[in-house]
């Protein structure tokens, strides 16, 4: 580790914190971490906390999720102006508005929502649990928010249920083409694709595995396959090459690349945690409803 990973370490332990990274954060970042997840595990990881400080690098909703999950604990932000452009798609009067439409219906909201729209839906997923959380509830028709390429996904997995889909999805995760899969095809013939159910459903049909990013990298670590295309943020890619050895892998496109995960540096989380800034605050109200949210997503595995 080179010194200023060094010096965080050291600060981590006098102030008796936890590092959470998401695998999208660059490997530097990834490298001092106390645990590596995807949003359903950092959720996870958030809820069984027992230090006292929560570093979360990640995006805003993932550390708020955090701070909701451990409202008397301190949770820091290293990189304060990264968001995520999906949630900023949908707010709690979108939600209102939804719910005056289809009366009734159960309104699932993906984790990549703001403490207030989760404060305003029945129960959060995220990609790895949406078809289980789905698949449980009575009610058949279904409110998905805010990811349509998630919903449509679910939708086509469970016939039974009627989903409507809200008009948002992940700008890097949408960008990517059925001529990109095919291109990437055409390069690295036999390589299967693994892909993000954030992808478009033209894409997702292209795939020989969709599933969540945790789960994009079991695939890629025990399958049989000596190269893999990676239908999900690079930041995938630099990981299955550097955890995997003797595989090859590829991104479906560079393109597939998110700029806000990319904003947490080194220095950023040194700073976050010797003056103790960019810490998480939310309204009180908002905390409570979105908690009920995640929790009964926690609760169902």
């Amino acid at each position: 580790m080179n010194p200023l990973q060094q010096e965080i370490l050291a600060l981590k332990r006098e102030r008796n914190a936890l590092i959470l990274a998401h695998y999208y954060q660059s490997m530097d970042i990834q490298e001092i971490a106390d645990f590596v997840g995807d949003s359903f595990d950092l959720a996870r990881r958030a809820k069984e906390a027992q230090a006292q400080v929560i570093v979360f690098c990640g995006v805003r909703f993932m550390a708020q999720s955090a701070k909701v999950l451990n409202p008397d604990k301190t949770v820091l932000l290293p990189a304060p102006d990264a968001g995520c452009p999906m949630a900023d798609m949908i707010g709690a009067e979108d939600v209102g508005r939804l719910r005056d439409m289809y009366p009734g219906a159960a309104l699932v909201c993906y984790i990549n929502s703001s403490t207030a729209v989760k404060a305003a839906s029945d129960i959060c997923c995220t990609s790895s649990s949406a078809l289980r959380i789905v698949s449980s509830l009575p009610n058949r028709r279904i409110l998905f928010i805010p990811d349509q390429n998630l919903g449509a996904y679910t939708a086509s997995r469970l016939p039974d249920k009627e989903i409507i889909l809200y008009d948002g999805y992940c700008p890097s995760h949408h960008r990517v083409t059925e001529e990109d899969v095919l291109a990437a095809r055409r390069a690295h013939p036999g390589a299967p694709v693994l892909a993000h159910p954030e992808c478009r459903p033209a894409v997702l049909a292209h795939a020989d595995y969709v599933g969540s990013t945790s789960g994009i990298l079991e695939q890629a670590g025990k399958g049989e396959s000596a190269e893999y295309l990676i239908g999900t943020e690079t930041g995938i890619v630099e990981r299955l090459r550097r955890t995997v050895p003797g595989k090859l892998f590829y991104p479906v496109t560079h393109r597939l690349f998110c700029p806000n995960m990319k904003k947490t540096r080194l220095a950023d989380v040194r700073y976050a945690l010797a003056e103790n800034v960019h810490e998480i605050r939310l309204d009180p109200l908002e905390m409570e409803g979105a908690r009920r949210s995640l929790m009964r997503m926690i609760a169902a595995g």
